[in-house]
């Protein structure tokens, strides 16, 4: 037996009956073809030039054409479910009127293809491809967005409502608000501290608003799902962890459990903004129950005394703002090519204060992966890093399982190699390796591994 199939075999042992892996997408960074949808703000970031490595979002993996190759790689990790988005301007090319024909149908074909191979669908609703259209009135700013991105949800949970397993409402709105709005880093690049303030409290809005509109229809398992983690600071640096935690993760808990907006929070911004907009009414929308909450980790954020700036992508103080103390941001080694420490200890953590926040909540890692250099031998894909990083988290997870936390699943982020955002095409997260150049997928060593990992599990 190979030292791969014994690691695969143990956390299949650990594995609950019960338990769900699967494995995550994202509409934007896999679909291509964008001629046959609306333009996206991640459209207009690219074509202005402001991915890293030039990539445009054609023909990104051309999952629109080879979908049915994907499906059956999916078959072939024999995985329970996959996490997908839906592309806003595919369906409704304008943001909002008519929904297209063409764009349902895609979708129709894809979860179609998923249950008849016996996966469950995970449909994602926004994961950051908001039409132009809307960003034009003010895009998360606007104060009619919630209306609109309800009347979205309507059209998908109308068509779909029978045959979706799992809902999430939002992706990672921190990244929304903060990399895009309060920054420049993501699409649509607005740079306003305030904006993203204004960005982040109407994306739950909006989630509220949603998950209304799929209760109106039935729908099964309504969550939604924040990247959260855990902040590792020194007790010198208490006022500037606090702030970060806020900003990171308990602002979304709280207003999903109904705690509304920190005071801690407001009186560290009342010099960017007065958070007059915030509405009691509003704030119950938001708080109604979920099923389910979806957690994104990756890494920790570790936090030390001013210093030069962390390469780490995306761990920048613009993006916290309103943080009381100068700090840097100090990942341990080894990291991954992003720059992020590699830590599966703070993935325990980072359940452990989930589960207390919103407690009573079943919980999902619904993705969870690295960027690491890919070796083509003879053929075959060798990832040895990424098999060591599932290895240790996967195995964390289900230590917390077994320690009481209420977790049901991971997916592994992500199934391509893919448009890693503004990192381009050069940051390969994926299990299954894609050559940008004739879109021929090749399974890595870690694709492998996890199918071992369900196989040995379905024995």
């Amino acid at each position: 037996m190979s030292e791969l199939t014994a690691k695969a075999l143990e956390l299949a042992a650990m594995t609950p009956t019960d338990f769900i892996f699967g494995a995550a997408t994202s509409s934007w960074q896999i679909e291509g073809n964008s001629s046959t949808r609306g333009a996206s703000i991640w459209d207009d970031f690219a074509n202005a030039g402001r991915i890293k490595d030039g990539a445009l979002a054609d023909p990104a993996c051309d999952h629109v054409s080879l979908y049915q190759t994907d499906l059956d790689l999916l078959s072939w990790l024999n995985v329970d479910a996959y996490r997908f988005s839906v592309s806003w301007p595919r369906v409704i090319p304008t943001g909002s009127g008519k929904a297209s024909a063409v764009g349902l149908d895609f979708y129709d074909k894809l979860i179609d293809g998923l249950l008849a191979r016996n996966i469950k669908p995970s449909l994602t609703i926004y994961h950051w491809d908001l039409p132009v259209e809307l960003e034009a009135m003010g895009g998360w700013t606007w104060d009619g967005i919630s209306e609109s991105f309800a009347e979205y949800t309507n059209i998908l949970a109308e068509k779909f409502s029978d045959r979706i397993d799992f809902w999430s409402t939002l992706n990672e709105p921190w990244v929304s608000a903060f990399l895009g709005y309060a920054t420049a880093i993501h699409a649509p690049g607005r740079n306003d501290a305030a904006s993203g303030f204004r960005a982040a409290y109407n994306l739950m809005l909006a989630h509220g608003k949603s998950l209304q509109v799929l209760r109106e229809h039935s729908v099964k398992n309504a969550g939604t799902v924040l990247n959260l983690t855990s902040i590792i600071a020194t007790s010198e640096l208490a006022a500037a962890q606090e702030h970060i935690d806020i900003l990171q993760n308990r602002f979304w808990l709280d207003l999903l459990a109904g705690r509304g907006v920190s005071s801690v929070l407001i009186e560290n911004t009342k010099h960017i903004l007065d958070w007059d907009f915030v509405d009691q009414a509003e704030l119950d929308c938001i708080s109604k129950p979920i099923d389910w909450l979806g957690i994104n980790y990756y890494t920790p954020t570790r936090l030390g005394m001013a210093a030069p700036a962390s390469a780490a992508v995306g761990q920048d103080l613009a993006l916290y703002p309103g943080t009381p103390q100068p700090i840097s941001f100090n990942p341990l080694p080894p990291t991954t090519e992003m720059g992020w420490e590699i830590d599966a200890s703070s993935l325990l953590t980072t359940l452990q204060q989930t589960s207390a926040r919103l407690p009573n909540t079943p919980l999902y890692i619904t993705e969870n992966g690295g960027a690491f250099p890919d070796h083509i031998i003879d053929g075959k894909v060798l990832d040895f890093d990424r098999v060591d990083y599932f290895y240790t988290h996967i195995k964390t997870a289900l230590e917390a399982v077994a320690q009481g936390i209420d977790l049901k699943g991971y997916f592994a982020w992500s199934l391509l190699d893919n448009i890693e955002w503004a990192e381009g095409i050069s940051k390969k997260f994926g299990i299954i390796h894609n050559d940008f150049s004739n879109q021929k997928r090749t399974p890595k060593l870690s694709a492998e591994f996890l199918r071992e990992l369900n196989l040995g599990r379905k024995r």
